[in-house]
């Protein structure tokens, strides 16, 4: 084998690996939303399990990519243990699909009617095809299907070129007999698990193996052993994703692992002791891509059939190789547990770690919205205890600040689908308002606290308008954290006009304050402390308007809210829910003397 041989190997060899990268991440960014649906169908029914697992990596491309996940899942607690069974079962499944993509090559090396869909055919037409319409087309899901095409076209001249670099050796005796070296089951094993092992991934191995059997030198004898050392050497990717997680992460990596390696053993030994018995005379047959493919397949569809009754066995028998310290289950540390699903795992596959993002984002505001609830509570009745749990509750926050804002830098950076891309840009929008809103809840629960200590309180007449008020602004967010938990786009528009009624509605209330320092029924030092209130709250209006209209922006694929909010306040149905709402939370009448006073006042306030 001269020089120019074993570069055009390697590079073909680089070409494939490249190709099988490009069509898998593509596949990946094309089905982003399609996976988060199919992962949260997650059942405890193993045959949907299976199917569910099989779909997963069929879509993907990749079984590491879905154990990994299950891994991930697994820490975090989003799937309980005995559930990942058949998923893992599933997603070995799923990989088959590669093997038979990758027997396309050998179609037209033996029948003449064939040569029309041979690769050398027809691969360059999707290549030539793949790049006009990343070239000359806008659409995001064309291009990604594109992307898709044009990395299958990359593999298959890689595999080509692999073949074309080795087929001169499938004639030297000493490559043949390297070959009949590897039908000894356990050195055919090996090759085939360190190979996987190295390049992690079992598709990209199958398909080497593929590319050297369109040589004509591989034989049954030497395939076997090395595919079904494949299936082992693929859990080392689950295994490695497991370092430093919980004990059920690990278990589920186990799964994996004693899955291939007892199924192997399993095939493994009833195939050569049948052999034995009565020998196999196709084992010295050279055998090709499909043939490859139907091994596979066949082989992980039959150790499928055979665990799936003793799923449980294998589950206790995991349990019981790794037992709980004490006999008690180990418990992640409260904090720990919160965050764990914002798994550093789930960042191989970004749509999943978006989605896991805003499951996370939206937990969040459901807190902000209970410690707004109680801060506004704090103001009719304060005590010490719900100040101190409002204090607790804004430090929660700030560290769901701190935890999704640098997770979800760590996905800005991966390939995303500009859909992703998009709700990932307003996720971090929303969780600076959402952190905002509550640094507000806390200091109107500050001006509870001061008002307690200074043992001073508002006037009757304040506080029936801060009645009102606070039940405008309480209605606001609840409005905006159901329309952003429910992906609620109806609801998110009556937040603006709602918002702008809390603004008329502080407007109202400052001047009538101004009244009544006037009048002498307020003293300075509460005047500061309503003035805090009122400014918190109309701050806290804002922010719910800044999230609402960037759902609805978002939905429209833009993130404009200054033109959004211009249009929409000119349209008839905003001045129509506007008009509902200010109905809806009037403030107490004012005696006709102070009234015309009333409007002297807020005619200064605005030309001021």
């Amino acid at each position: 084998m001269d020089l120019i041989s074993i570069v055009t190997l390697l590079g073909g060899l680089a070409l494939f690996l490249y190709g099988m990268n490009e069509m898998s991440s593509s596949l990946m960014l094309a089905s982003g939303s399609r996976l988060e649906v199919m992962l949260e169908r997650m059942t405890s029914n193993p045959l949907k399990a299976i199917f569910l697992g099989a779909g997963t990596t069929a879509v993907i491309q990749s079984s590491s990519a879905t154990t990994v996940m299950v891994v991930g899942l697994v820490n975090a607690g989003l799937l309980p243990l005995s559930q990942t069974v058949g998923l893992i079962m599933g997603a070995n499944i799923g990989t088959t699909i590669t093997a038979w993509i990758l027997s396309l090559g050998s179609l037209g090396s033996t029948n003449s009617y064939f040569q029309l869909f041979s690769p050398s055919f027809f691969v360059p037409l999707i290549a030539i095809a793949a790049i006009l319409i990343i070239m000359f087309t806008k659409n995001e899901r064309r291009r990604n299907v594109s992307h898709i095409l044009m990395g299958f076209a990359i593999l298959m001249f890689g595999m080509q070129a692999m073949s074309g670099a080795i087929k001169p050796l499938s004639e030297l005796p000493a490559f043949q007999q390297l070959f009949l070296a590897f039908s000894n089951p356990i050195l055919g094993m090996l090759v085939g698990a360190i190979l996987t092992a190295i390049i992690q991934s079992s598709s990209a191995s199958i398909g080497i193996l593929q590319a050297f059997a369109l040589t004509g030198a591989v034989t049954y004898g030497s395939a076997i052993p090395i595919i079904m050392g494949q299936n082992i050497g693929t859990c080392v990717t689950a295994l490695t994703s497991s370092i430093n997680t919980s004990k059920n992460a690990r278990r589920a990596a186990l799964i994996h692992l004693f899955f291939n390696v007892i199924g192997t053993a399993v095939f493994m030994s009833a195939f050569y002791l049948i052999h034995l018995i009565r020998p196999f005379s196709f084992l010295n047959h050279s055998l090709n891509p499909v043939d490859i493919a139907i091994i596979n397949t066949v082989y992980k569809l039959g150790a499928t059939a055979l665990f799936l009754p003793f799923r449980d066995w294998l589950v206790k028998f995991v349990i019981w190789i790794t037992p709980d310290k004490r006999g008690k289950e180990e418990s992640l540390p409260e904090e720990a547990a919160i965050f764990s699903s914002l798994d550093d795992r789930f960042l191989e596959t970004p749509a999943f770690a978006v989605n896991q993002s805003l499951q996370m984002t939206r937990q969040m505001a459901e807190v902000v919205k209970d410690q707004f609830d109680k801060a506004l509570d704090l103001l009719d009745d304060f005590h010490d205890q719900g100040f101190q749990d409002n204090m607790a509750m804004e430090e929660l926050v700030d560290q769901y600040e701190d935890r999704l804002g640098t997770y979800m830098v760590r996905i800005s950076i991966q390939q995303l689908s500009d859909k992703d891309q998009r709700l990932l840009t307003q996720l971090m929008q929303s969780l600076s308002d959402f952190e905002r809103i509550s640094d507000h809840a806390l200091s109107i629960a500050r001006s509870a606290l001061e008002m307690s200590d200074k043992a001073v309180c508002f006037s009757q007449a304040a506080i029936e308008e801060l009645a009102i008020y606070k039940e405008a602004v309480r209605r606001l967010v609840e409005i905006t954290v159901q329309a952003f938990v429910r992906h609620d786009l109806e609801l998110a528009f009556h937040v603006e006009p709602l918002e702008e009624v809390v603004d008329y509605l502080t407007d109202e209330l400052q001047a009538r304050h101004i009244k009544r320092l006037q009048d002498g029924h307020c003293t300075l030092q509460l005047g500061f402390i309503w003035m805090d209130v009122l400014t918190s709250m109309e701050r806290i209006a804002d922010h719910c308007s800044n999230i609402a209209v960037s759902m609805i922006e978002l939905a429209h694929d833009s993130l404009d809210q200054h033109a959004f909010i211009k249009r929409f306040r000119q349209e008839n149905i905003f001045k129509s829910m506007y008009e509902e709402y200010k109905s809806r939370y009037p403030l107490p009448d004012l005696p006709q003397s102070d009234y015309k006073e009333q409007l002297s006042l807020e005619e200064d306030l605005t030309k001021a």
